[in-house]
């Protein structure tokens, strides 16, 4: 059976922070629902692309997913930390057992939640400082039980790799692997 995956887009996420783990994760055959925490389903990047998302939290109900995915970008992952909504969701996973990912900016969701304190992670370089009673470790992707954290938008595919690992079994990582180096070597 597959896993399945929500992706939560705000109001200017990191589009490479929120699609890298789409795509390697949708190839690896989990489910990835794409979700817009606003009402509306078109969502605009940091880049300014917009993205039509698979739903929105009004309309689904995300708690029957094996992980939640929080992107980075600004405004992004402060957008995420103002929701209410994100807010019940995240604390929902966290109190389930269930795996939750942040890259970038949106560990400090995490904080502004009071979820997985204590726990080791790693963040983008500018917002270190928020993370206070995490332990910051600067890796570039860190998993410390069910959190999977990531540093940046370079360092995507890392993180995409980090959440498969939770997912997915070490063949069908191998084979996603081997398949994206021979499109890039292309």
């Amino acid at each position: 059976m597959s896993k399945k995956v929500y992706v939560l887009l705000a109001e200017g996420f990191e589009l490479i922070e929120a699609m890298t783990p789409v795509d390697v994760l949708r190839r690896g055959g989990a489910e990835v629902v794409t979700v817009s925490i606003t009402d509306n389903r078109e969502v605009t990047s940091a880049q300014k692309v917009p993205v039509i998302s698979d739903t929105t939290l009004k309309e689904k109900d995300i708690t029957d997913g094996d992980m939640i995915i929080l992107p980075g970008g600004y405004p992004g992952y402060v957008n995420l930390g103002e929701s209410q909504e994100v807010g019940k969701v995240l604390k929902y996973y966290v109190e389930n057992n269930k795996f939750v990912g942040a890259i970038c900016g949106a560990p400090t969701v995490l904080a502004k939640n009071e979820v997985f304190l204590g726990k080791e992670l790693t963040c983008h370089s500018s917002v270190v400082e928020e993370m206070k009673g995490y332990n910051y470790n600067g890796s570039k992707a860190f998993t410390d039980g069910n959190l999977i954290t990531g540093m940046g938008a370079g360092l995507a595919l890392n993180f995409a790799f980090a959440l498969a690992e939770k997912l997915l079994d070490n063949e069908t990582i191998l084979k996603v692997k081997k398949r994206s180096e021979e499109h890039t070597s292309e």
